[in-house]
This record gives C-alpha cells, structure tokens and sequence, in this order.
C-alpha cells in the first residue's frame, strides 16, 4: 500500500480502506483458486494494482463513464479502477466462471456498488462502453474484433472513446494495422523496474 499512497496521494480515507483489503481477500481466495500466481503475491500492489491504476495515469474518468474489462480474471484492471473511480459504472467479463465468482464475491466484500460481473465472452455483450479496458489477453488484431461492436458514438471524457489496454515489450509489429494507436510509457509515471517495459495503449474507436 505505500506504493500505492505515494502515486495517488489523494484517496479518500474509503479508497484506502479498500486497497488495502484486497491482500487478504485474494489471499484467501488463492487458498482455493489459483486466480494470481503464488509468486506474484509477494508483490500484489506492484504487478498487479499499481500496474492496473497505471491507466488512472492516462486519464481519469469522468462520472458516469461506462467502461468494460474484458477477460478480467480475477478482477484486473476493473477492481482498483472502480474503487478509483466510484461514480463511473464497470462492467468485469471473463469466460471463466470460477474467476467470476472471485470478482462477485470481492465486489461484495468491498461494497462496491459500480462493479458489474459477468461470466460470458465479450462478443456476446450487448450493452455499450465509452471504454474497453484489458491487460494483455490477447493479440490487438484478435481483442479489437470482439469488442467491435461494444462502443458509445458519442464521447465526454478527455480522449475520445476506446481501448485502453495495458502490454508490455515492443508491440510494433502488433500494432502496425493501427496507424492511430497511442503509446504511454508506464515507466514514465512509476520508477518500480518492472513497469520499464509495460505500457498503456490507447487506440481511439469510431
């Protein structure tokens, strides 16, 4: 948590509450279902909080934003997202209904009233999103097809409605079909050394 209150200062006494209680809960759930690999909670809040806030770092939702995380696992990015942002709506979709029931009871647990799960593909949703939000759960060529169809026309926040994806390594040969994709260094928002090579990918979608 301290990395966490030394990038985002501003939390309220609620959104620390919060944070800070994710250890144990997907502590307790790895007791049951592997959702984050057993190394990786050494360093929760580093790979796997600060690394889904790095998106807050991109830009910061305004209220009644809609946004979808598509193959959210046990919940990332969309958890700390909507404990960042409670008055933007989230909606968590994973194909895999045991990662599902981590999300929902989580959801529970913190009282967060903005988080939607659901246990389905993304393709089958039909509601639409200002924005799709994913940590590299697939090719973009492969991503942008499923959630084609998932976007409001008309946009209100700071960038234009679309993805918001977080990779890592050199995606120019993934990226070359998106002449209008947008890269920010994760690196230049955190000096932790795992994030040198991670990066938000904005692509705009119309």
């Amino acid at each position: 948590m301290t990395q966490i209150l030394s990038y985002f200062p501003n939390l309220t006494t609620l959104q620390k509450e919060q944070l800070s209680r994710l250890y144990d809960l997907y502590s307790d759930w790895n007791e049951k279902i592997n959702v984050i690999s057993r190394k990786d909670m050494d360093s929760f809040y580093e790979k796997h909080v600060l690394h889904s806030l790095a998106i807050a770092k991109v830009i910061s939702f305004k209220p009644k934003t809609q946004i979808l995380d598509v193959g959210t696992g046990g919940g990332f990015p969309g958890i700390p997202l909507a404990i960042l942002f409670p008055e933007c709506q989230f909606t968590l979709v994973d194909s895999i209904g045991k990662k599902i029931t981590v999300v929902e009871n989580v959801t529970e647990e913190l009282n967060l009233k903005n988080v939607s799960p659901i246990n389905s593909r993304a393709e089958k949703i039909d509601k639409k999103f200002d924005f799709v939000v994913s940590r590299a759960v697939t090719k973009m060529d492969a991503f942008t097809q499923w959630i084609q169809n998932s976007f409001r026309k008309e946009s209100f926040n700071i960038l234009k409605n679309g993805i918001l994806y977080l990779k890592g390594g050199d995606l120019t040969e993934e990226l070359q079909h998106f002449s209008n994709a947008r890269l920010y260094e994760i690196s230049n928002f955190y000096s932790e050394e795992f994030f040198e090579t991670k990066k938000v990918v904005y692509i705009p979608f119309s």
